[in-house]
């Protein structure tokens, strides 16, 4: 079988590339033949990752299945698969089998302040010094990120609304439940917290987010905002 010399990656237009396509479009867009071709790196003279990935897949009649009962020594028989890229596709197809037999993991859900206050504790618990935290929840009121905003000293620190919400954007926040510490067990809100609050729930509420609550903490308790009616 001969092949004419094709063109490198490289020269394709930067959404065929199949990494730069994965980055602007999302793993969903990729061909089979493009996610094996990120694992295989670089072709040969002859052809591209992706139509070497092509020809190895074309081997098992187009089956991923079939695909991963090759070993490193059928799939080192293909020109320009070496055995560290054979070992990156055996090594990825072992992961997938793995993932099947694995069952998925159930997320935390937040439904009262009493279940933010326990799921914050392996963070927050025993501080000397004031953490701001964050938690991100989808519509299920099911917990998706837990997000440290910052750290500051004994008597404060700083709760920068701009990171707050570049962070709930990203993971694609339904709602966020704020927390901060008070070394000093004291749970009355000050004037600085009952006003971060007031400004944070007029921003969720501009960006279709819910501030579902703000829990000032302490190791002996808390002061929940939505408890007391204060968003």
């Amino acid at each position: 079988m001969s092949y004419n010399i094709k063109s490198g990656i490289k020269a394709w237009a930067e959404d065929d590339r199949p990494r730069e396509k994965l980055l602007n479009k999302g793993k969903q867009s990729l061909s089979d033949a493009e996610l094996i071709a990120i694992l295989i790196g670089m072709g040969t003279r002859e052809m591209s990752a992706v139509e070497l990935a092509k020809l190895i897949l074309q081997s098992t009649g187009n089956n991923l299945n079939e695909l991963a009962k090759l070993g490193v020594k059928e799939l080192m028989k293909f020109k320009g698969i070496g055995e560290a890229k054979a070992i990156s596709i055996v090594a990825a197809m072992e992961l997938a089998r793995r993932r099947k037999d694995t069952d998925p993991l159930k997320k935390d859900r937040i439904r009262y302040s009493k279940e933010a206050y326990n799921i914050l504790k392996p963070y927050m618990m025993d501080l000397d010094h004031e953490q701001f935290w964050m938690v991100c929840l989808n519509r299920n009121q099911e917990v998706v990120k837990i997000i440290q905003i910052s750290t500051g000293g004994v008597t404060g620190t700083i709760a920068d609304p701009k990171i707050i919400f570049k962070h709930a954007v990203e993971q694609l926040s339904s709602c966020i439940i704020l927390s901060h510490n008070h070394p000093s067990g004291n749970l009355n809100p000050s004037e600085a917290d009952i006003k971060l609050t007031k400004q944070l729930c007029e921003g969720a509420r501009l960006l279709d987010m819910t501030l579902s609550d703000h829990i000032i903490f302490s190791n002996d308790g808390y002061f929940s905002f939505a408890d007391q009616n204060m968003l």
